[in-house]
């Protein structure tokens, strides 16, 4: 099919294409990969959500349970950074339908597993079919974007996290009444998520032709030594800010549902609503941030969501219930307000490379949060889930070395010295 053809919608409107109208900001495209994004991390995340499920009916310890989220987790870090390479070098559309095929089968496993063991290989499925889908959905994210790249992150990743928020809620509607067997009903979601995706490579597909034309035409150009160390040094940096977040989620999406058992004597529905206001709140907070960063800087997003959650984070121990619902649904809106701008500031750093930089940020924070997971079962194994989370407090005042980061400016001076497009 020739690029004039463009690709339609599901009304059967031509939508645009990158050479056209450059800067032209495709919503629906939008719409529909942060549709997917929502189906993947709501079955992603309900498999840290279920740890109450699982403890119960496999006697498991605290450390077992870190060492499932440790399994889906690390799969997707290893993973997501080697299917970002392959893209990079040769964009597969397909590999959208695929993954979800993947984590379909995973969630198949899952509500059929009789041990331990066959727990673990159903998560190493979703943990897969994750992998093949961020970085592919990051750069479909990026081509639809036109010029308002911070905008349409936010819209992509805020389809993750509101997926995350539901995650303690299934897990008080599906889980609770239905037990493990409950999973059965995520393979329709999966389904679901399928059928989105064979749209959606579709317009890749056509999108595709356009983007490698202008890569043909386009010169590219090695970076100046003094700069490429910059760069080097900054990624660090932001992989360290990276990881404090990824360690915090993870104290709290993994282990704050038993902390408040344990604690406040709660239920279980009722401790996976705090879970929620936690996450729920970071679903906004993901999706504000992006136009923010847009206007005020993504450096400055960066600094500000840690800057700000981290006194909340330190009182979070100490509070009653009331004080502590509203702790975590605004430590959980603040700080994840730059979940979204933290993959378009690496995008920033090393542009040209989006299926790379966006499998290594993303595939980083499932990655990291999987470790935090494995040492965190294994520290409240041994001292007590009250210790742990009062140690977990500290991790956000690490925010301060965002100061260390180059500014947007300076990113853009980068990349106008060496021909880049930002």
């Amino acid at each position: 099919m020739s690029i004039k053809n463009a690709a339609k919608s599901a009304s059967g409107r031509p939508l645009p294409i990158p050479g056209q109208e450059p800067k032209a900001t495709v919503f629906a495209v939008l719409l529909a990969i942060s549709l997917v994004h929502l189906f993947n991390d709501t079955i992603q995340s309900v498999i840290p959500a279920i740890f109450p499920i699982l403890m119960d009916s496999m006697q498991l310890t605290y450390t077992q349970l870190g060492w499932i989220s440790f399994a889906i987790n690390f799969t997707a870090s290893i993973m997501q950074p080697v299917v970002g390479m392959f893209s990079d070098r040769r964009p597969t559309p397909s590999l959208l339908p695929i993954g979800m095929g993947f984590t379909l089968t995973g969630m198949l496993l899952l509500a059929l597993a009789q041990d331990y063991a066959a727990v673990l290989l159903a998560v190493v499925f979703v943990g897969l079919g994750s992998a093949a889908f961020h970085p592919e959905g990051s750069r479909v994210s990026h081509m639809a974007a036109g010029s308002r790249r911070g905008l349409a992150q936010s819209i992509f990743q805020v389809g993750g996290n509101a997926g995350q928020s539901l995650a303690p809620l299934l897990t008080s509607l599906v889980f609770v009444p239905l037990g493990q067997f409950g999973a059965i009903w995520f393979t329709v979601v999966a389904g679901a998520g399928i059928l989105v995706q064979v749209f959606i490579a579709r317009w890749y597909g056509q999108m595709l032709r356009t983007e490698l034309y202008q890569r043909k035409t386009t010169k590219a150009r090695r970076l100046k030594p003094d700069v490429k160390n910059r760069i080097i040094f900054a990624l660090v940096v932001l992989i360290v800010l990276v990881f404090v977040r990824s360690w915090y989620n993870a104290s709290i999406g993994s282990y704050y549902s038993f902390y408040l058992i344990q604690v406040f004597n709660l239920p279980l529905e009722t401790a996976m609503v705090y879970i929620f206001l936690f996450l729920g709140a970071g679903a906004l907070g993901t999706f504000f941030g992006g136009p923010l960063a847009d206007r005020f800087g993504k450096r400055n997003m960066i600094f500000l969501s840690m800057a700000l959650s981290a006194p909340l984070a330190l009182l979070l121990p100490y509070a009653n219930l009331f004080w502590t619902g509203v702790l975590l649904a605004l430590i959980g809106f603040i700080m994840l307000s730059s979940f979204s701008v933290t993959v378009v500031y690496a995008q920033m750093l090393i542009p040209g490379r989006i299926g790379t930089i966006s499998g290594l940020i993303t595939g980083l924070a499932f990655g990291l949060g999987g470790v935090g997971a494995l040492v965190l079962g294994n520290w409240i194994d041994k001292v007590g889930i009250e210790k742990v989370m009062v140690l977990c407090g500290f991790l956000p005042l690490l925010g301060v070395l965002s100061f260390l980061l180059p500014s947007d400016k300076q990113l853009n001076r980068w990349a106008e010295e060496n021909g880049a497009e930002v």
